[in-house]
């Protein structure tokens, strides 16, 4: 196959006598000259897989708010189908659950990721009076920084160059020491109102598996209960999914883990409503 990289390695004496072992984790093969030599050939370019972008630092609300609703709901309707209410107050605890965690997760979300953002404004303040009036503690502090960015003691040559660009530019030295101290940059900033409003969305939209059943008019609680069982399992599926497209992981570890944890829940809240049941009448 030819290659369409032109970073294919030039080789002495082209007279090749053995392609030798190919390499199918880099798409590379070793390639043996006349002389003997022996050096890599690129034989195909991996494809190029875009990053999340932007949107990468909502995923926590957003699979925390879908979850969130799927499981915290379920449990609800499973606790209060086991205390033997009928199926028009169960529609109307679900719905009611469903509005008031919707509601709680928006404004929780909103006032944490807001709260959050004022720490790191506060911090970057302050680090910006210590480049003011403290630059060569923070030019000492650079130096140890280096490192874990792969810039070794041992290139002094390198970190020269960049001590002396990072000394005279002090705007620039305040973004690189907000990224490698608190590990974040500017265009990483969560907005408090998308924030919530994705995590209250998406819990409203994550209790519906739960909630149709009961108001779709079932024969009984328990068919309803099964229906609500079923249609939640298969959206923590659909989420467990949507979840490892977005971190490259194993489908199935994430839909089981999502599966387990709602499941035992579920048990748990029904017996703890048939006890209070029992206790109460």
């Amino acid at each position: 196959m030819p290659s369409t990289n032109n970073e294919d390695f030039s080789l002495p004496n082209l007279t090749q006598i053995d392609y030798g072992s190919t390499d199918t984790s880099n798409g590379t093969r070793n390639v043996t000259t006349k002389n003997g030599t022996v050096a890599k050939k690129r034989l195909f370019q991996p494809p190029h897989i875009d990053h999340l972008g932007k949107h990468r630092q909502y995923w926590r609300d957003m699979i925390l708010g879908v979850n969130d609703g799927l499981i915290s709901t379920f449990l609800l309707v499973s606790g209060v189908v086991g205390s033997g209410l009928s199926s028009t107050d169960i529609l109307l605890t679900a719905i009611a659950g469903a509005l008031a965690g919707a509601v709680s997760m928006s404004a929780g979300e909103y006032i944490a990721t807001k709260s959050q953002n004022e720490v790191l404004q506060g911090e970057i303040g302050l680090e910006k009076l210590h480049i003011r009036d403290h630059k060569a503690s923070e030019m000492n502090e650079l130096n140890e920084l280096l490192e874990t960015i792969g810039i070794p003691l041992e290139n002094m040559e390198l970190r020269e160059h960049l001590f002396e660009f990072y000394g005279s530019h002090p705007d620039a030295l305040l973004k690189l020491m907000v990224a490698l101290e608190f590990g974040v940059v500017e265009e990483e900033e969560r907005s408090p109102v998308f924030a919530a409003v994705a995590s209250g969305l998406l819990f409203f939209l994550g209790s519906l598996p739960s909630l149709m059943p009961f108001a779709l008019g079932a024969e009984s609680t328990s068919h309803a209960l099964f229906v609500a069982c079923a249609t939640t399992v298969s959206a923590l599926l659909v989420v467990g999914a949507i979840k490892t497209w977005a971190t490259r992981g194993n489908c199935f570890t994430a839909a089981v883990e999502n599966l387990v944890v709602a499941g035992i829940g579920g048990v748990l809240a029904f017996y703890i409503g048939a006890l209070f049941d029992q206790i109460i009448r």
